[in-house]
């Protein structure tokens, strides 16, 4: 779902594309770099830092702390149950809000970034995104491609010692001087255990999942599914998962929620409906019939975290804001059902019109990864500020970090506005700030 406006653009970005491709068969090592964690041999015992998470924070850490750290220090070790990209390996026909630019500015950030570009083969996902519009935007996969690109190279560094494992708990040692973490394998059928590592820093970027929602037993009973946001917003899985019942002409789907991801589930139903499935019809849900999109200032951005972008933007300007389903082609397909008034009104209407779907897709938000170890009633609170954890009382938690969609930064815009900074390069550019600061907490 690459926007260039021109076809010789497009058959230019289809052609590195091709190349990409032969160059991934060729290089395999590149995009399944795993390694299995009962074959770890790292001393674990010279662990100055250990990162849990492989997507763009996990990375992100990886890099600034390969930059900040002393080479005498000891080494790193990352930790990740698959060293795919993280989440956005599920993403990858989702059109990004993030211009190309920006993911090439996060591909050149740091000085190992720039090192694995100068000793990748020619034919790179980094280079790729190179021959793209700078100001445009594309789809997550090529994005995805330059994650495993970084990983694999970091993968490779002397002072990273990579472990495919998932961790199970974190544990502050009774000297108070190291964390331990014990560790899983990533697949059940292997060994139940792989002992554990130590270190007196780590850092969790282990993302968020789509929310998922308690559908009313009264929907359920009705013979309502619900469809999980990941398959929504791949299309050719949802063509697959939007069964058509012989008994009903009509395959009405309800989507819940007017975020991003919630109007790429309603392009992706539109467009779906225009094409092989002209049965599907489709109940909005919505509190809203207006949407916030971001707005371009002198400098900065209004709403940069809230508002929409891009194709989402786009779309929901032309086809869904305000009155706009009265006349657009997307209001053949979807009737938007009014969800104002409170949360105890939005759940009884989309109890009684949700009767009348045969699949519900909740887009409504994501739900941040709990840290392994911690009680539900005792968790760590997350500084979004300086990327620490503190306990409950206030006082820091020395060694404890977080980065990414579960543990973004906060910023608060010139217009006073606050929100939660999450993408690539926002990512990097609060790491960057903070990492550092991390180093020199536990130097002293």
């Amino acid at each position: 779902m690459h926007p260039i406006p021109t076809r010789a653009r497009g058959i230019a970005a289809l052609a590195h594309r091709i190349n990409l491709t032969r160059w991934r068969n060729s290089h395999q090592f590149f995009f399944c770099a795993s390694v299995s964690a009962r074959n770890y041999h790292g001393s674990r015992d010279n662990t100055a830092a250990v990162v849990v998470g492989a997507g763009p924070a996990g990375i992100a850490v990886v890099g600034n702390l390969l930059e900040h750290l002393p080479a005498d220090a000891g080494k790193i070790t990352w930790i990740d149950p698959e060293f795919n990209a993280g989440r956005i390996r599920n993403y990858g026909q989702v059109p990004s809000n993030t211009k190309i630019g920006l993911f090439l500015e996060y591909a050149r950030a740091l000085e190992p970034f720039r090192e694995i570009y100068e000793k990748s083969p020619k034919q790179n996902a980094i280079r790729v995104l190179e021959a793209m519009p700078k100001d445009e935007t594309c789809s997550l996969g090529y994005a995805g491609d330059m994650l495993r690109q970084l990983t694999q190279g970091l993968a490779a560094h002397e002072r990273i010692n990579k472990v495919t494992a998932h961790v199970v708990t974190s544990e502050r040692q009774s000297d108070a001087s190291n964390w331990e973490l014990q560790l899983q394998p990533p697949r059940k059928t292997e060994a139940e255990t792989l002992g554990s590592v130590t270190s007196p820093m780590v850092v969790y970027c282990t993302g968020s999942f789509p929310t998922k929602m308690q559908l009313h037993p009264d929907l359920t009973k009705n013979g309502v599914e619900q469809v999980h946001l990941d398959t929504a917003l791949n299309p050719p899985l949802l063509a697959k998962e939007l069964v058509r019942r012989q008994d009903q002409d009509i395959t009405r789907v309800g989507v819940i929620g007017a975020s991003h991801s919630a109007v790429l589930v309603l392009m992706n139903l539109v467009k779906l409906a225009q094409t092989s499935r002209p049965d599907i019809r489709v109940d909005w849900f919505a509190r809203s019939p207006h949407f916030k999109y971001a707005e371009q200032k002198d400098g900065w951005i209004l709403y940069d975290n809230t508002g929409l972008k891009g194709t989402a933007a786009v779309f929901a300007r032309t086809e869904l804001d305000g009155n706009k389903l009265l006349t657009s082609e997307a209001g053949k397909i979807i009737t938007r059902i009014d969800c104002s008034g409170g949360l105890e009104k939005e759940a009884a209407t989309i109890r009684s019109r949700g009767l009348g779907c045969q699949y519900i897709i909740p887009a409504i938000g994501f739900t941040p990864r709990p840290i392994p170890g911690f009680a539900s009633n005792n968790k760590p609170l997350f500084n979004h500020r300086t990327g620490a954890f503190e306990d409950h009382a206030g006082g820091l938690i020395k060694g404890l970090y977080g980065a990414g969609i579960a543990f973004p930064e906060q910023v608060t815009d010139p217009a006073g506005h606050t929100e939660y900074a999450v993408g690539f390069w926002k990512f990097m550019r609060f790491l960057r700030r903070v990492v550092p600061e991390w180093v020199a907490k536990e130097a002293r």
